[in-house]
């Protein structure tokens, strides 16, 4: 086999590359890969809501007890 070996001046000149940072401009919108499927973007923000309103309530205890 070929071995590739870069030296670490060329690695850290690569990570700072604007091609390192963006994904590419032509790449196909695939729902659940790409980007964000709707149903998960409908549960992330059924999510939201959950935790903003357990965050309105005030505290109680995890068991309520008759005695």
């Amino acid at each position: 086999g070929t071995r590739i070996i870069c030296d670490r001046k060329f690695l850290l000149e690569c990570k700072n590359s604007p091609a390192a940072r963006t994904p590419p401009c032509c790449l196909p919108q695939t729902p659940g890969v790409t980007s964000l499927a709707q149903s998960s973007l409908v549960k992330l923000e059924e999510l939201k809501e959950r935790n903003e309103s357990q965050e309105a309530m005030p505290d109680q205890d995890q068991f309520e007890m008759d005695i």
